[in-house]
């Protein structure tokens, strides 16, 4: 071969390589790759119950869908509000079959979103979270933020659905791909309890016990998306207005003169989705003395998101003498915030294992308790406890300083004995003023932090965190772990990457083949004519005499 040959074939192989390379990369675009967030897999007394299934692999589809469609092989993105919720109920109670299904979750938008948009997000996300969290759902159910690579996707899936053609191998598309391995159960689930005392004041030749107030408050969360389960307000409001208060009366019992012949208990528990669990086991681990020494608890839960009207929930009938004390005392402060507290009387039934409210585990062990909640009635089971729509958008600062002042306030006024005077012992601008910008910024981080109970290990930085701050308040702080009661089963990976690729249809796919194939039969004989010349090309495609002819 001629060096100008040579030289021609390598310019030619080379433009033969890259035409392949170029071709394969627009075959092979991944769209995109975004976290996603896994629909939780749980068995409630051996039932299984929430998302059964983590892997993905199916060309898309988006709403509205083609009457008679099979959605099978087949992974529905639906943005939330654009999803009906009578499609779900149907699929599942139908028992129909999905490849898979993503549902887009709005973003805040600040001061763009109305109140009655954020009202219909609340109220759809509730009753999404009802449906799926308590049904088995056979297929794998996950949840993104919506942006503007989703719309991108779901305009474009809708223009390929507008062909007439549901997308498949043979139409193209595009194919959404989650690589998850087979969820395992998480082994021996473990809540803790953080607890931290204030102690009181004992006169000179005192040798009784003094009485004890309990500040508590239940800080796990559940969701149907326990990495999203960040629970805002249920029960991040509660916890914040804790630490806040441990904060306030550790400045007043820091001094001899000023500290009360009240201990304060201050509690941060866990299990409170599972019937508050760890509290329960809290109580039982207290000595039967120090149990019976206290003089009555404060539940804190979700008091983030009120304004006007504050529930007092309690066990013993309003006419008891301690509770209308108590009451009394809250009302007092109340009406000088210029702020309603109610009383609502739920009895406890002993025997159903059910609990409602956090203070009716004290009422369990004859302790009398009380929640602050701007609740009015109990939730359901699993019900308003961090959900999908408690995010930090839907908590206010203020409601919390308001919980704070009235709860610290109508305290003081417990110990020190000041009832009808009227004296504001954490007046604004005073030393012993609350700190809005403390609030904030733990409510802001707790708002960040996903917290269901079996997905938190005992050595969780979260769990370390509360510890140090309430150590900061207080004394004799230490941290209490026990196994989650076997009722509940949990299963891992939570989260995940969404592959999203481009796909091309087998059409195209033969069309390029023909192109590339009559390009390198055109080189190949091109490459002999220049080189070997046309007698050779010629004598490539003649057929070979037969072995008679040879012979003869």
């Amino acid at each position: 071969m001629s060096p100008s040959g040579e030289l021609l074939a390598s310019i030619s192989s080379a433009l033969a390589v890259a035409f392949v390379l170029l071709a394969c990369v627009e075959l092979g675009d991944a769209a995109t790759a975004v976290g996603v967030y896994r629909l939780i897999q749980y068995d409630l007394a051996g039932a299984p119950l929430g998302s059964r299934a983590a892997v993905i692999n199916h060309h898309a589809a988006a709403l509205p869908l083609p009457a008679g469609a099979d959605l099978s092989r087949s992974a529905l993105v639906a943005p939330l509000l654009d999803l009906p919720l009578s499609f779900l109920r149907e699929y599942l109670v139908e028992k129909k079959h999905l490849g898979g299904l993503l549902i887009l979750l709005p973003t805040n938008h600040g001061d763009k979103e109305s109140a009655d948009d954020k009202g219909k997000v609340k109220g759809v996300l509730t009753e999404l979270e009802k449906l799926l969290v308590h049904e088995q759902v056979p297929y794998p159910v996950y949840f993104a933020l919506h942006d503007d690579n989703f719309d991108n996707l779901l305009a474009d899936i809708h223009k390929i659905a507008s062909s007439g053609q549901p997308a498949s191998a043979t139409t193209g598309g595009y194919k959404l791909v989650v690589s998850s391995a087979e969820p395992r159960k998480v082994s021996s689930p473990t809540i803790s309890n953080i607890q931290g005392w204030l102690p009181g004041l004992k006169g000179e030749g005192d040798s009784e016990q003094l009485p004890t107030i309990a500040i508590v408050a239940n800080y796990d969360t559940f969701g149907a998306a326990p990495a999203l389960s960040v629970g805002s307000d249920s029960n991040g409001s509660g916890v914040v207005a804790l630490l806040e208060i441990a904060r306030l009366f550790s400045r007043l019992y820091s001094n001899p003169k000023t500290r009360g012949k009240y201990n304060i208990l201050f509690g941060l528990t866990s299990g409170g989705p599972y019937n508050y669990n760890g509290t329960s086991k809290w109580l039982r681990s207290f000595d039967q003395r120090v149990r019976e020494g206290i003089d009555y608890a404060i539940c804190l839960n979700s008091v983030g998101s009120w304004s006007n009207d504050l529930w007092m929930h309690v066990s013993k009938p309003p006419e008891n003498p301690y509770i209308k004390q108590i009451f009394e005392e809250f009302s007092d402060v109340s009406k000088e915030m210029g702020v309603s507290v109610g009383i609502k009387h739920k009895k406890i039934n002993v025997s159903n294992p059910r609990v409602a409210w956090e203070h009716e585990q004290f009422s369990r062990f004859r302790v009398t308790a009380l929640t602050l909640s701007e609740m009015s009635t109990p939730p359901e089971f699993l019900e308003s406890t961090g959900g999908l729509h408690d995010t930090r958008e839907s908590t206010d600062v203020e409601s919390v300083i308001r919980t704070v002042r009235l709860v610290s306030e109508s305290l003081a006024r417990h110990i020190y004995g000041l009832k009808e005077r009227n004296i504001d012992v954490f007046a604004e601008n005073s030393s012993l003023a609350i700190n809005p910008h403390y609030v904030r910024s733990w409510l802001d981080l707790l708002s960040r932090t996903p917290r269901v109970a079996p997905f938190l290990q005992k050595n969780d930085p979260f769990i370390a965190a509360l510890k140090k701050e309430l150590s900061e308040h207080t004394t004799d702080v230490h941290v209490q772990s026990d196994a989650l009661d076997g009722m509940f089963t949990f299963y891992d990976a939570t989260k995940a990457t969404l592959n999203v690729y481009q796909v091309a249809s087998v059409t195209f796919d033969l069309l390029f083949l023909l192109v590339l194939g009559s390009y390198l039969i055109v080189l190949f004989c091109f490459l002999v004519i220049t080189t070997r010349g046309v007698d050779d090309l010629i004598n490539i495609f003649r057929r070979p005499p037969s072995r008679k002819l040879k012979g003869a």
